[in-house]
C-alpha cells in the first residue's frame, strides 16, 4: 500500500531524512521505533505532504504522490493522527468527527465501527472536545480519522500521556482494523510493549536512518529494545 524509497529531507542544512526505504503493506501493523529528535515525526509529515520531500519517492496504492499536496493525499485514502491528537477542542465530539469526513460525499454518516470501536464517542457526541480527557480525545482523534474509511492509517505516538486501560482499548481498536485486511497501518512509538505486541514488521530510526528492521515477533531476539536504550 505504502512504498518510500530513498527519501531525503532537510531542514535548512540539517539532513533530516537520510535515504529511508520501507514499505507499509495492508492488512499489516508496521511499527516504526526510536527515540525522540530522530525524525520518525518529520518523516510523518512528509508522507502527508506537510513537509516537501528533497528526494526519494512516495507511492501509495501503486501511485507516485510524491509531490501531491495534503489534501490529495488524504482524498486517496491516508488518514493521519498526529501527535498530540489536534482535535478541534471547541466543536463537539460529533462535530469533529464529521470533519473527518471532509473529503467524502455531502450527507456521508459516520461509520458504525467508529462507536463499536469507541463506545464513549457515542456517549459523549454533544460534548466539546476539550472537555474530553487525554485517552478520550485520542480516541476522538482516531475515530476522526477513521470516518472516511482510509485505506492507510497513520498514527504518531497514540500512548503519549494516555491512561493504561485506555491504551489497552486503543491496542484493541489498531489489531481489529489490520484484521479487516483493508487498509495497512503505520504505527510510530516508543512505549516498547505495546509496539511489540501489535507490530507485525518493526522498523527501528536512529538519526535520520533506518539502523533495524524486521519482523515483529522478533523484536525481542532482534535486541530492539536494548537498541533504543543505548
Amino acid at each position: 500500500m505504502l512504498d518510500v524509497d530513498s527519501l531525503h529531507q532537510y531542514y535548512g542544512g540539517s539532513h533530516i531524512l537520510r535515504g529511508l526505504s520501507f514499505d507499509a503493506p495492508v492488512g499489516k501493523v508496521t511499527t516504526l521505533l526510536g527515540r525522540n529528535g530522530v525524525g520518525k515525526t518529520t518523516l510523518l509529515k512528509t508522507l502527508m505532504g506537510l513537509t516537501a520531500a528533497k528526494s526519494g519517492s512516495i507511492r501509495f496504492g501503486g501511485v507516485d504522490i510524491t509531490r501531491a499536496p495534503s489534501h490529495a493525499r488524504v482524498r486517496a485514502g491516508i488518514g493521519y493522527v498526529p501527535q498530540g491528537r489536534e482535535i478541534f477542542p471547541r466543536l463537539t465530539v460529533e462535530e469533529n468527527l464529521l470533519m473527518g469526513l471532509a473529503s467524502r460525499p455531502r450527507g456521508a454518516a459516520i461509520p458504525a465501527r467508529v462507536f463499536e470501536m469507541f463506545p464513549v464517542l457515542a456517549q459523549m457526541l454533544g460534548r466539546r472536545g476539550g472537555d474530553l480527557s487525554g485517552g478520550q480525545q485520542q480516541q476522538l482523534a482516531i475515530g476522526r480519522a477513521l470516518a472516511f474509511g482510509p485505506r492507510l492509517l497513520i498514527l504518531d505516538e497514540p500512548t503519549e500521556g494516555i491512561q493504561p486501560s485506555i491504551i489497552k482499548d486503543i491496542g484493541a481498536a489498531i489489531r481489529s482494523l489490520a484484521a479487516t485486511g483493508e487498509m495497512a497501518i503505520l504505527l510510530v512509538e516508543q512505549y516498547y510493549d505495546f509496539a511489540r505486541e501489535l507490530s507485525d514488521h518493526y522498523l527501528v530510526m536512529e538519526r535520520g536512518e533506518i539502523i533495524l528492521r524486521g519482523e515483529g515477533r522478533n523484536m525481542d531476539a532482534d535486541g530492539v529494545r536494548e537498541t533504543l536504550a543505548v
